[in-house]
């Protein structure tokens, strides 16, 4: 009889094994993920209990990915994570955190979070009236220079959180401030190839904090404003000739065409000289090339950091043979700033490119947009 037990015992092994239809079917932990519709850089994956967020790309030419673990606190007592699935295991809502971008501080003010941050490199470079009335309460401490953040600072501010970027991957800093059990998640919003997908990261702020429905608002309201005011400039059937940048020892930087920059001007309905470029990055020409080209474009956006017509004239002769030169039709963002002389586009710009794209018709296309008044840009004197 016991030998018959085993017999039988191996021959419901086996058949369960071969037939498919008495498995049992594995627990279902995914839901519906959140919905990117430009962002290419990051995925929010929702499970039963925890959220997955994954950063792709957040430099150029980098090819890990990086995952982590998102839990909300009143979750964290009840679930076990393994953790070598994860680059860290966070627990949300964030408290206390440090950016390291003056681009990250307008999606902590739109998600109404400013009052987490404790620490940020360079804050003189912050413009945000917000923000700035906190670093001068004392509440967001300075911590050096962004190539060398105060480690010994920001290790006794402990944060639960920092967001760095990387320009390729090497940076010995945040290794540091991860050795000492302190997460750094890198925000790649600057990688993204248009305005609407740099802006779409208010969303990864926004699970940062279990505030994904008010990010996804914030970004429709931004990108409904934007396709708005593109739609209204594509109606003009006469469309500028724009030329960018400006020289730096001899070479001439220029967006190229496959950049925000240009793909703004492209929907503010003007025509930038360089459009048709596909190289990634900025363009690097001499100046005959550019003067041939755009010795007679109508206007001049973003002179480098000139910030004045005589500036420009002093720096280098040869730039008050253009025509947007001696029409007094150039236009720079440098003179807008905080109190303390960081630039508000540098901050506010690829969060809210519907501004900018609005600050672009204004200046291609003066009889539209007539009750607005330009945010970033101003006509240079």
């Amino acid at each position: 009889m016991k030998k018959i037990s085993l017999l039988l015992l191996f021959l419901i092994f086996v058949n369960c094994k071969e037939n498919k239809g008495l498995s049992v079917e594995p627990e279902v932990t995914t839901k519906e993920n959140t919905l990117l519709a430009y962002a290419e850089g990051f995925t929010i994956e929702h499970h039963q209990d925890f959220k997955v967020l994954e950063i792709r790309n957040p430099w150029p030419k980098s090819d890990k990915i990086y995952r982590y673990a998102l839990i909300r606190k009143e979750m964290a007592p009840k679930i076990t994570l393994n953790k070598d699935e994860f680059d860290a295991i966070l627990i949300t809502p964030i408290e206390k955190i440090v950016v390291t971008s003056t681009t990250h501080i307008p999606a902590l003010e739109l998600l109404n979070e400013e009052n987490t941050l404790i620490g940020f490199p360079d804050t003189n470079f912050v413009s945000s009236e917000k923000t700035r009335a906190l670093i001068d309460e004392g509440l967001v401490r300075e911590l050096g220079k962004n190539e060398s953040i105060n480690t010994e600072v920001l290790l006794e501010l402990r944060p639960e959180l920092v967001i760095g970027f990387g320009i390729d991957g090497n940076n010995k800093t945040f290794d540091n401030i991860q050795k000492a059990g302190i997460p750094v998640i890198f925000n790649g919003d600057w990688v993204e190839k248009s305005p609407l997908a740099k802006a779409e990261w208010i969303k990864f702020f926004g699970v940062l904090y279990n505030k994904e429905k008010e990010a996804d608002s914030i970004f429709k309201n931004i990108e409904a404003d934007y396709l708005d005011a593109k739609k209204i400039a594509q109606d003009v059937t006469h469309s500028p000739t724009v030329l960018s940048g400006a020289m730096y020892k001899d070479i001439w930087y220029l967006p190229s065409g496959t950049s925000s920059e240009a793909i703004l001007l492209k929907d503010a309905n003007a025509n930038y000289l360089w459009s048709k470029t596909t190289d990634k990055g900025s363009l690097s020409l001499n100046f005959e090339v550019v003067f041939e080209k755009a010795k007679d474009a109508d206007v001049w956006i973003s002179p480098s950091y000139y910030s004045s017509l005589e500036a420009i004239e002093k720096a280098n002769q040869h730039y008050t043979k253009f025509k947007a030169f001696q029409n007094k039709a150039v236009y720079s963002f440098v003179n807008t700033t905080g109190e303390t002389g960081g630039v508000t586009y540098f901050e506010m710009g690829m969060a809210r490119p519907d501004l900018v794209l609005k600050d672009l018709i204004k200046i291609t296309h003066p009889e539209l947009l007539s009750d607005y008044d330009p945010t970033f840009f101003e006509r240079l004197k």
